[in-house]
């Protein structure tokens, strides 16, 4: 069997979820199965033809083509469209058919209208942002129950109950009121980053950094940016900090894919345009009065991107102790004890690791072996090897263990 072309999982990733919103905007959330049903059938259609015929000109025109006549096909065969699609579709006694539009706009807005559709309040949070990250972001089970630290058929059983609501609910993908966005731009906002973070620093896969995520939690962002009814402070401080953090992708790994720690990396392998978008979003958002957890972190990212002598990391503390007031986390109370230690010493910054207690936890061991190492190299090696026994990144492992290596001098 021939195999299947490189660029098609790039597609699949960038279009599927596309072609999903524009198509539910035709059937209503209520048959969201079936858009879904066209689109994957779309791609198993490319998966079979393109190696045998090869990859059309328009890999994407093609595959909205068959999308556009697989649609039309099912509507003309199936008792949805006769008795609860058609009348809501036909314009006239002569139109047989609906004309599907997948123009830059229509997907656009039918993008817009799902991202809010998704995230209904008649789910938990926890449930809107596991629905959001499939049907939007294309995150499979076993990628979300990584993001929520959670086991897969618990976020199996999740997302049926949601889906169901989903059905359910009376929001259609149409022009979004004010309303609709001020109750579910919340969620909106914390799946978003939760997709970024999870490209930032894969806790799945072999690899620990996934552009593709990353880009996609960029671009939905970008898109509440540039609609004046979904666009706010916090939209601007979210797409900020996303700006500062993908300016680093390139320094962030060596050519092993082994992490680089921050003052190590070669600051001339920064992106700079992405800097200056950072600081253009930053400083819109700070225009007002409202100050979230997302100005906050891009301010931290901000000033990780600041030289040397700006006392960056006395700025960087003084921002990680405004939130966690805010809103704590294990995350954000590592983060905390880093820049701590950055600011008074590695010896001070342990005794404040160790009020933490976090003995479960990978990044806390890890974060020790980082401490321990210019007092104890026997100390830090151990807490690396406690780390690489609690880690489920295959990536992240292969990191921890070169530095275990490093510190006892044997090999990896």
């Amino acid at each position: 069997m021939a195999e299947i072309p490189e660029i098609l999982p790039g597609l699949f990733r960038r279009e599927y979820t596309k072609m999903t919103a524009v198509l539910c905007r035709h059937f209503g959330l209520k048959h969201i199965e079936i858009a879904e049903d066209i689109v994957s059938e779309t791609f198993l259609k490319a998966s079979e033809t393109w190696p045998l015929q090869g990859v059309p000109e328009n890999p994407t025109a093609w595959l909205y083509t068959v999308a556009k006549n697989k649609t039309k096909d099912y509507l003309k065969h199936t008792r949805i469209f006769e008795t609860q699609v058609s009348p809501t579709l036909l314009r006239g006694p002569g139109q047989s058919e609906p004309a599907f539009d997948f123009s830059a706009e229509t997907i656009a807005d039918s993008q817009l209208a799902m991202i809010f559709a998704v995230c209904n309040p008649a789910n938990s949070p926890e449930s809107q942002i596991s629905l959001a990250l499939q049907i939007l972001c294309g995150f499979s089970i076993t990628e979300i129950a990584d993001a929520f630290l959670s086991k897969p058929e618990t976020i199996k059983k999740r997302l049926l109950r949601a889906r169901a609501n989903l059905r359910n609910d009376q929001f259609r993908l149409e022009p979004l009121h004010p309303t609709e966005v001020q109750t579910r731009l919340d969620v909106v906002l914390r799946t978003l980053y939760l997709l970024f973070n999870e490209g930032y620093f894969s806790k799945s896969g072999n690899a620990l950094i996934r552009k593709d995520l990353c880009a996609e939690a960029m671009r939905l962002t970008h898109m509440l940016t540039e609609n004046a009814v979904t666009n706010s402070r916090l939209v601007e401080a979210l797409l900020a900090l996303m700006c500062y953090q993908s300016s680093r992708f390139e320094a962030r790994l060596d050519g092993h894919g082994q992490t680089i720690l921050f003052e190590a990396q070669d600051q001339d392998m920064w992106d700079t345009e992405l800097i200056d978008r950072g600081h253009y979003y930053l400083v819109n958002a700070c225009s007002g009065s409202v100050v979230s957890k997302y100005h906050i972190e891009a301010g931290i990212a901000y000033w990780h991107t600041t030289p040397p002598g700006t006392q960056k990391w006395e700025h960087i503390l003084h921002l990680y102790n405004q939130l966690i007031v805010i809103e704590y986390s294990a995350a954000t109370a590592l983060n905390r004890t880093f820049a701590f230690a950055k600011v008074y010493g590695h010896e001070a910054g342990l005794a404040e690791a160790r009020k933490l207690g976090l003995e479960n936890n990978t990044y806390y061991h890890s974060l020790l072996g980082y401490l321990y190492t210019p007092v104890s190299a026997e100390q830090a090696a151990e807490h690396y090897r406690r780390a690489i026994g609690l880690s489920q990144s295959p990536a992240e492992i292969r990191t921890l263990e070169y530095e275990y290596a490093r510190l006892t001098g044997t090999t990896p």
